[in-house]
């Protein structure tokens, strides 16, 4: 097939990607493309969702058409996770277990909540009640918790601060495009903690959500995940690499494709990769800069117990949605095994039944853990970082991560 029919499928490809924003605004996360394109589809009939289910498989048939073996995988998977997003649009049932593999190219099942008994175990160690459990450990957590909230009046400071910190390892680690800035804005009344919204030319507006508290442990984490060497810097270096190299497929990014579990895992594994896995000590003297102090060895030994709890928002939206649970009894298995008060646990809940993020939890959790296995074949170091840098620079998907890990 010639590159003029490769670069039609690519086209086509965006076309695909772009119309389904006219079905549910917010499922193009972000896109950097022709904008000229993107007006022919908004000015075009808004489209039924049969319709986008035919065009995914119609698409699909016409792969590789000519392209290299790694974009053609990557145009399958996505063909793939939108043709099940089309056919949830048509009102068909398809159960999440099913919906995230169609999605993430990932399989999911509970966990043993024996993980979680142990690491409530080790949380209560932490805290210095050693068999703690039930209210006990509640309190003793919400206890810490309060200790460790940022005066909101800190908040934007602090994340200007961390953000200048962490793009300058940025800069000198990886590279950064010249012209790369962020704007950072404060709001609420949003289901999530934090939120990168990308728009090209490498520039990103970050919303930090403040209707929950900030926390000195986890502030740290919010900021390299969103920015650097998260979210932004993987937008800035793929539009520059791969963009500029002509794969033109990545300049969209649509909620629920592997995209998006590839790009949590990495965001999460962000400020490792920039500070180093034990980063405390180096927040800290940042934080002794606003006359804040930061408990290094209890956050580290709580940042490892709760990782063991990882899986549990992904349970809830298992037994809420394929387990049919009551709403309630999923919020009280939020609070129990994640320590959390009542409202955030509601508010947990309020983003997994959301229509277009209830599969996302999917991606925190599955995208952590394969990426995690991925990046320990290499050893700490230059050799660590250079297998992080190939994250943010291609356009790996999920199963060529566990390809290579079978190798």
């Amino acid at each position: 097939m010639s590159a003029d029919a490769a670069g039609e499928l690519v086209d086509d490809y965006l076309r695909l990607g772009l119309a389904f924003d006219r079905l549910e605004p917010g499922f193009v996360d972000a896109y950097t493309g022709d904008p000229a394109l993107r007006a022919q589809v908004e000015n075009a009939p808004a489209p039924a969702p049969a319709e986008l289910v035919r065009r995914a498989r119609e698409l699909a048939d016409r792969l590789p058409a000519g392209l290299p073996a790694q974009r053609a995988e990557f145009l399958t998977a996505h063909l793939r996770a939108l043709e099940c997003s089309a056919r949830k649009f048509a009102g068909e049932q398809i159960g999440f277990v099913d919906e995230v593999k169609a999605y993430f190219d990932v399989d999911i099942a509970p966990a043993d909540q024996g993980r979680y008994a142990q690491a409530h175990a080790q949380i209560a160690a932490a805290l210095g009640v050693p068999g703690a459990t039930g209210t006990r450990l509640r309190e003793a957590y919400a206890a810490y918790r309060r200790s460790e909230e940022i005066p909101p009046e800190l908040v934007r400071p602090l994340v200007a601060e961390l953000s200048g910190a962490l793009r300058e390892i940025v800069r000198s680690r990886f590279g950064l495009p010249e012209t790369e800035v962020i704007e950072f804005e404060i709001v609420s009344d949003k289901p999530w903690s934090g939120f990168n919204y990308y728009l090209g030319h490498y520039r990103s507006r970050v919303a930090i959500n403040t209707d929950l508290p900030q926390y000195l442990s986890g502030l740290p984490a919010l900021v390299a995940h969103e920015a650097y060497p998260g979210h932004h810097t993987e937008h800035c270096r793929k539009e520059q690499l791969l963009v500029g190299d002509g794969q033109r497929e990545q300049s969209i990014f649509l909620v629920n494709t592997p995209q998006c579990l590839m790009a949590e895992g990495l965001a999460d594994h962000a400020l490792a990769a920039a500070a180093g896995p034990d980063w405390q000590p180096w927040a800290a003297q940042i934080y002794a800069d606003f006359g804040l102090r930061f408990d290094v060895e209890r956050s580290r030994a709580l940042a490892r117990a709760t990782a063991e709890l990882l899986p549990v928002r992904q349970d809830a939206a298992l037994a809420l949605h394929d387990g049919h649970r009551d709403a309630d009894e999923v919020t009280e298995f939020l609070q129990r095994w994640l320590l959390a008060p009542p409202e955030r646990a509601r508010q947990m809940l309020r983003f997994l039944t959301s229509p277009l993020w209830r599969a996302y939890i999917s991606t925190y959790v599955e995208g952590y853990e394969l990426l995690g296995d991925w990046l320990s074949k290499s050893t700490e170091g230059p050799a660590r970082l250079d297998r992080f840098r190939r994250l943010l620079d291609e356009p790996l998907t999920p199963a060529r991560l566990r390809a290579e890990l079978a190798a």
